[in-house]
């Protein structure tokens, strides 16, 4: 197994990209894809912005470097140099879900000059926010790669199915999320290197440092998320001097079971900023 001070970053990353104007840049959360996005980027393009969607290290047709536990720092700093591939000439919004929020928290205190604002979906900021049953589970790093190598798709499609009727929807309807988001979701799961899974262990207590990112921020949330704490979204926009806050009735992937509301609450945002 590599350690984090020896293994070599992958210099590819597989993405896709939208619309012509100011830059918009889409980081999905752990074992997911750009297709996280499916419902933004042509509504990004059809209101004059290009949009950046990539598959994070590990994930979706990105490269996926065989070893037994990814580290943060690898995943930050491929979606850096692939930052760096674009030749950006302003800065760019970043929008980041769960994991992808801590990518893009990461980036806006590293490169404030490079960050015209953030959108954090769920952003998953400190291992606190993770139920005692769910830290342990990323704690096991053996048990977590047996659990998705064995795991069919069409198991993994059940638990899907499952959790998205449990959830329900705001409008009465059976299912949280549409039945493509439901087939994407599973498949996403089996094509993520199971090495990923090691990632929550090292996500550190970003609260440090959240006062000092300036960028204006939008933050949005599931008011019924099982993944990470509801309440730790407010705190997270009282600690963050140019946040607002606004919960949607979903669960941990709002901009996907309720895109309408979602992506009102994003150009509302970008129109108030740009």
């Amino acid at each position: 197994m590599k350690s984090a001070s020896d293994f070599e970053i992958p210099t590819t990353a597989n993405f896709v990209q939208q619309g012509s104007g100011s830059p918009v840049i889409l980081i999905h959360g752990l074992a997911a894809s750009l297709h996280d996005w499916d419902d933004l980027t042509p509504a990004l393009a059809e209101n004059g912005y290009a949009s950046y969607a990539l598959d994070l290290l590990g994930h979706g047709d990105s490269p996926k470097p065989d070893s037994r536990s990814y580290h943060v720092d690898w995943i930050f700093d491929h979606f850096s140099q692939w930052m760096e591939s674009l030749r950006l000439t302003e800065p760019a919004i970043l929008i980041g879900h769960s994991l992808g929020g801590f990518i893009a928290l990461e980036y806006a205190r590293r490169f404030p000059a490079r960050t015209g604002g953030l959108v954090l979906v769920s952003p998953f900021y400190s291992r606190s926010q993770l139920p005692l049953l769910l830290r342990r589970s990323y704690s096991s790093i053996g048990l977590r790669q047996i659990i998705v190598r064995r795991t069919p798709k069409w198991l993994f499609r059940i638990i899907v199915d499952i959790t998205s009727v449990a959830m329900g929807h705001s409008s009465g309807a059976l299912h949280s999320l549409p039945e493509h988001i439901r087939a994407q979701t599973a498949l996403d799961y089996t094509r993520t290197a199971p090495g990923v899974y090691h990632i929550p262990n090292e996500i550190s207590d970003s609260a440090k440092f959240l006062s000092d990112i300036v960028s204006p921020t939008l933050v949005v949330w599931g008011d019924h998320d099982k993944t990470l704490a509801p309440d730790s979204f407010p705190k997270l926009v009282e600690m963050m001097p140019h946040a607002v806050g606004r919960s949607i009735n979903a669960g941990h992937v709002p901009h996907q079971s309720d895109a309408e509301e979602f992506n009102r609450m994003v150009f509302e945002f970008l129109r108030g900023i740009m």
